[in-house]
């Protein structure tokens, strides 16, 4: 997949053992296998923006499930996010306004209410 990010992502994160354990596995994904890894994130935060349109607080046991789904997703496709690394990945999409748009493309707040159930489900 072509990522813009991809330069700033390697000064970033270069040197450690996620960005190589990231870099493994992804360079033999097929465009099936981003299709899947793509549809499942998606299907992650179309489930966690209706669970926040509904009103459910992000630190209900749904949304601290969706955001382990999350975890497990990173894990399972990426590299082992432990609940540490979460917790730095879900400051740093409130933190930086470029994951903020991102991840609110799916519903505006997201982003914040991710953040939240993270923070609540590696607390419990």
């Amino acid at each position: 997949m072509n990522n813009p990010y991809a330069e700033e992502a390697a000064e970033r994160w270069g040197g450690t053992d996620a960005w190589a354990e990231s870099q493994r596995r992804t360079s033999s994904y097929s465009e099936e296998d981003w299709r899947r890894c793509t549809a499942e994130s998606g299907e992650i935060s179309a489930r966690l923006a209706a669970l926040m349109a509904s009103g459910v607080a992000a630190s209900s046991p749904e949304a601290m499930d969706l955001a382990e789904e999350h975890r497990l997703h990173i894990t399972r496709w990426f590299y082992e996010c432990g609940s540490e690394i979460h917790r730095g990945l879900g400051e740093m999409y409130v933190a930086d306004p470029r994951f903020t748009a991102t991840i609110d493309r799916a519903a505006p707040g997201l982003a914040l209410y991710l953040r939240d159930a993270i923070l609540a489900n590696a607390a419990r």
